[in-house]
Order: structure tokens, then sequence, then C-alpha cells
């Protein structure tokens, strides 16, 4: 006997979710998962904290930059949602009057959880490099470890790792550093 095939989940089927989750359609599947927990907002919130006077505005850093928490994404047949995605400002020379962007980002930073590592580090990295995204940064706010990824050739290259209370200066973000502990204003520095 065969099993029938499941047809692929629809935008349609995302807008009945309720608002407490978040929900994406990766492969033509509906995943949902709970909105992040307050150490992962505030993490998120510090990494653009960070960001956004160099890179957004030019203090200090060479501006040029555009950010977003948790926008929805249409990349190809997907819908994703992530943590935070920055494009440079001469791509986007407009926002669009939809709720949401099929714009491809030029850096996407997923902060990993436990609902969440599975996708993040599997589907949704595929659907990034295949869609083009030129950055990808991999954080882990329990572990306190950064990856940063450049894609090349349609792969995903490490560029570098930031641990503890390490410095980041990552591409391509790279034209300033501030220690991880930044990240995590609540926690006690790690000694390394």
């Amino acid at each position: 006997m065969t099993k029938p095939v499941p047809t692929p989940a629809t935008y349609a089927d995302l807008e009945k979710v309720p608002p407490h989750l978040v929900a994406e359609i990766i492969h033509g599947v509906l995943e949902t998962h709970p909105r992040p927990t307050p150490r992962h907002a505030m993490t998120s919130a510090e990494i653009l904290g960070m960001l956004r006077g160099p890179f957004r505005l030019g203090e200090g850093g060479p501006g040029g930059w555009l950010f977003m928490n948790e926008p929805e994404l249409h990349l190809s047949n997907h819908v994703v949602v992530p943590d935070i995605a920055g494009w440079r400002r001469e791509r986007m020379s407009s926002l669009p009057d939809t709720p949401y962007l099929t714009l491809v980002p030029d850096w996407v930073c997923e902060i990993l959880s436990p609902s969440t590592a599975r996708l993040d580090q599997g589907p949704k990295r595929q659907i990034y490099a295949g869609c083009g995204v030129p950055y990808l940064w991999l954080l882990d706010p329990v572990t306190r470890v950064l990856d940063a990824y450049q894609l090349v050739s349609g792969k995903w290259l490490l560029l570098g790792t930031a641990t503890g209370s390490g410095e980041v200066s990552l591409p391509p973000f790279d034209a300033i550093s501030f220690s991880l502990d930044v990240l995590f204003p609540l926690d006690p520095p790690i000694q390394d």
C-alpha cells in the first residue's frame, strides 16, 4: 500500500497559526515554534544595538546597512523568519507594502534555541545558501558560541568563531569589534 503524498503547506495554512507561535513553510512543511524566550529576545536586541550605530548610522563604522528583527521572508517557495536580517542600503531602496519581503538579505543571524536549532542549522541554512544569502551567523546563547559563515561557490565557509568572552570581529561586520559578553548583559562573564 502506498502512502498518500502530503499536500504542501500554503500561506493560508500559515495564516491560521495562533499568534503566540512563529510559523514558517520549509520545503512545503508548515513548521511552528514558540515565540523567542526573553534571553533569546535580549540577545537579538543586543546584536542589533551593537550593529546599529556603526553599520546603520555610520557612527564609528561605515554605515550603509538596514536591519530587521524577525522579518518574514519569502525566498523561493519557502517562508522563513530569521531572528535578524540585514540588507546593504544600496540594495534596498524602499520597503514593500506587504507584510513580508522577497529581497534576499545580505546577512542573516539565527539565535539557536532548543525549539529552532534543528531548523536553523539544517533546512534554513540550506535555504539561505540556495537563495544566495552571502553571510550567515549562528549564535548559541547558552554556550556563547558565535559562528560566522560566508557563502562561497554555493557552500558555507566558516570564517571564524567567537566563544566565551572572546572578541567578535567577523564579516560582514569586521570593521568593528566587541566582546561576546556584551550580548548577554544579565549573565556573568565567562572566564576563559
